[in-house]
């Protein structure tokens, strides 16, 4: 049962100190000194053998000279400055070759993404999780700023904003994150397997795992979005949230074409509110606020009936309260279709499509009265609004897919550390080509 305590709210990250963003990385020194030092002792003993032959040498070449004259020797000794040069050039030789190569490295440049991308409105746009919480701590703190200036200070910069510009802290965490010696990729991948490793500590990461870390990963960052949201409309402070209190974004008028006359638009009506308030006490608690913005990932059976009542609503064009099969092709069939009708139908036109359409409406019209209903809508409700985990299977699956280099379907620590583009792609971008690139968006 959700309790109405209401939960200490922090201030946004961007107003606290985050003293462990910025943690400096090292990982290369050691692994260079190990390889490196044989090379100098082995070149260096080779360096003593040639001397010794030629100290061994210059001993006979001064002994021929006392028996065969000074001429002959000045010839032997004027080799000699030759020689030694060669063995020099050859310890340098030999000693380059134990040297440590330097990576292959990609030409490409970790790169943060906009503010503006950051602050795009949840459901609108879909981007990537980030991998490394370094990074999504980085992007948290440009998005909280960003956040504060556009709710606190509309009109203007906020007080002393001038003295540290968005792009010069924009910036400092790109150079950051781009030097090897404070943030290391490899050495952050090192540190994070063991964290993704958990389910049964075996060296591999699978596909489970990996699923679950980026679902932590992306549900610390919505809580944390939620908590801001949950402080700025909460006038009287008490950790609650009423009906009254809570105002739509602004995009949502955008959005919505609202003919009626209900004081809120689209989803940010009363009939959301109530279903969202778990044990009915006209407020929202910070989980019950959390489901009320993100109802998709939602545990509360009041709201995945509502998500269900929403799509006949929205759908239902003779307001019949149910949905013919018309209304159910003219859209809906497209977000509930099984993965394998996509991929392996052969379909191209509207009128061929309808088939499988068909098809799906008789699985899921179970009295066979020709219409889906709010109760046969719910077994697909998953599909018409993916939750976060439906998004973190879909990286985590397409991690694997790219980085799995034996095929056994799980990750070894050497594939990911050979692999670092498919964990930080969405901020890793080629060297003269600064564009954003993202697979989820």
């Amino acid at each position: 049962m959700v309790t109405k305590s209401g939960p200490a709210i922090q201030p946004p990250i961007s107003q606290s100190v985050q003293g462990d963003v910025f943690r400096p990385s090292r990982c290369f020194l050691h692994a260079q000194s190990v390889i490196v030092i044989p090379g100098i002792r082995a070149g260096s003993a080779l360096l003593r053998d040639i001397l010794s032959q030629f100290k061994k040498r210059g001993k006979g070449v001064r002994r021929k000279a006392r028996r065969e004259g000074k001429g002959k020797s000045e010839a032997e000794m004027a080799r000699s400055p030759v020689l030694i040069y060669l063995g020099v050039v050859l310890f340098v030789v030999l000693l380059l070759s134990f040297a440590p190569s330097r990576p292959n490295r990609l030409h490409r440049r970790l790169k943060l993404r906009s503010a503006a991308h950051l602050s795009t409105p949840s459901g609108l746009d879909r981007r990537s999780i980030p991998f490394d919480p370094i990074i999504a701590d980085i992007e948290r703190v440009r998005e909280d700023r960003e956040w504060e200036k556009s709710h606190y200070f509309p009109e203007g910069h906020a007080p002393a904003m001038e003295s540290q510009p968005e792009w010069e802290d924009f910036m400092n965490a790109e150079d950051y994150i781009n030097d090897e010696e404070r943030f290391n990729v490899t050495h952050r991948i090192v540190e994070l397997f063991p964290k993704i490793d958990v389910g049964r500590a075996d060296g591999f990461v699978t596909a489970d795992e990996l699923t679950e870390w980026n679902l932590r990963q992306v549900e610390q960052e919505v809580l944390h979005r939620t908590q801001r949201d949950m402080e700025l409309h909460d006038k009287n402070h008490d950790g609650l949230i009423s009906f009254t209190e809570y105002e739509p974004p602004s995009w949502a008028y955008r959005l919505h074409d609202d003919n009626s006359t209900d004081n809120k638009v689209g989803w940010w009506k009363e009939e959301h509110f109530n279903a969202s308030d778990w044990n009915g006490d006209g407020l929202l608690n910070l989980t019950e606020f959390n489901d009320f913005l993100h109802p998709a990932d939602a545990s509360n059976p009041k709201l995945i009936r509502w998500l269900a009542k929403e799509e006949i609503r929205e759908r239902d064009k003779d307001k019949d309260g149910k949905l013919n099969f018309q209304e159910y092709f003219n859209g809906l069939f497209n977000l509930i279709r099984r993965t394998d009708d996509v991929h392996n139908s052969t379909f191209k036109s509207e009128t061929s499509s309808e088939m499988p359409a068909k098809n799906l409406f008789s699985e899921l019209d179970r009295d066979n009265d020709g219409f889906l209903s709010e109760d046969e809508l719910l077994p697909v409700i998953g599909d018409i609004h993916p939750s976060e985990r439906y998004y973190a299977k879909q990286q985590a699956d397409y991690a694997i897919t790219e980085a799995d280099t034996d095929k056994d379907g799980r990750l070894s620590l050497k594939e990911m550390i050979e692999n670092p583009y498919v964990f930080y792609s969405s901020i890793f971008t080629d060297d003269d080509d600064y564009d954003f690139h993202d697979e989820f968006r």
